[in-house]
């Protein structure tokens, strides 16, 4: 590991907004009472990365608490970082991986869930990596209150096709999706936050495909 990355990881361990792995397990089902001491409800961002969603959905909805989730604490730094610097008590970042993640929340604890340009996983032999995989979205389902909205922004045609062909051999609710989100009536001022791939995809000229649905049947 580089110097760089030793440091950063050495920093988020000073970090109050930061929780690693096992110290994130103490405020399963308290994160708005011990965590951001508030009653305030509660959103992931997953696979954050460098937190440019989190952070930003935090600055458009203050009376709401978001937490980043992310396995690189190398690049939850930034987005830590940025937070502490900038004062926005409404952020919070977990770094764990995300197949553990029924061991950090409870059964209704979050209202919604982004993916965000994740890592399409796109080998066969990776299917159960995926993070819109049959079994992850068992798992948001459990955390998630009724009614709780899922949201994913992906550049990955593939990943974002093998994500509706889930949804509806489920028979969830779709509530909204578009292949090219830039040129579509969906933009708005949230779907508008970019992180730093999206940025680098859209100067490739690659469209944008983002899907919303949610855990009850059509």
């Amino acid at each position: 590991m580089g110097k760089d990355k030793l440091r950063k990881f050495a920093e988020i361990a000073t970090f109050k907004n930061v929780k690693q792995l096992d110290e994130g397990k103490a405020f399963k089902g308290k994160w708005a009472q011990d965590f951001f001491q508030n009653k305030q409800p509660i959103v992931l961002e997953l696979a954050c990365g460098k937190g440019e969603y989190t952070v930003n959905l935090a600055k458009l909805f203050p009376t709401t608490n978001f937490i980043g989730i992310d396995y690189k604490g190398n690049r939850i730094w930034r987005g830590a970082k940025t937070a502490l610097e900038e004062g926005i008590a409404n952020v919070g970042f977990l770094r764990i991986q995300i197949e553990t993640i029924l061991e950090y929340f409870e059964a209704g604890e979050i209202s919604e869930i982004w993916i965000t340009f994740p890592d399409p996983q796109p080998q066969d032999s990776r299917e159960k990596k995926r993070l819109t995989n049959p079994v992850f979205l068992e798992r948001y389902k459990q955390i998630l209150v009724e009614q709780g909205i899922m949201h994913l922004k992906t550049d990955n045609d593939g990943f974002y096709a093998y994500t509706l062909e889930q949804i509806d051999a489920q028979q969830l609710a779709k509530l909204k999706e578009t292949t090219d989100l830039y040129h579509s009536e969906l933009v708005n001022e949230v779907l508008s936050i970019k992180t730093y791939y999206e940025r680098k995809y859209l100067a490739e000229d690659k469209n944008i495909n983002y899907v919303q649905w949610k855990f009850s049947n059509k």
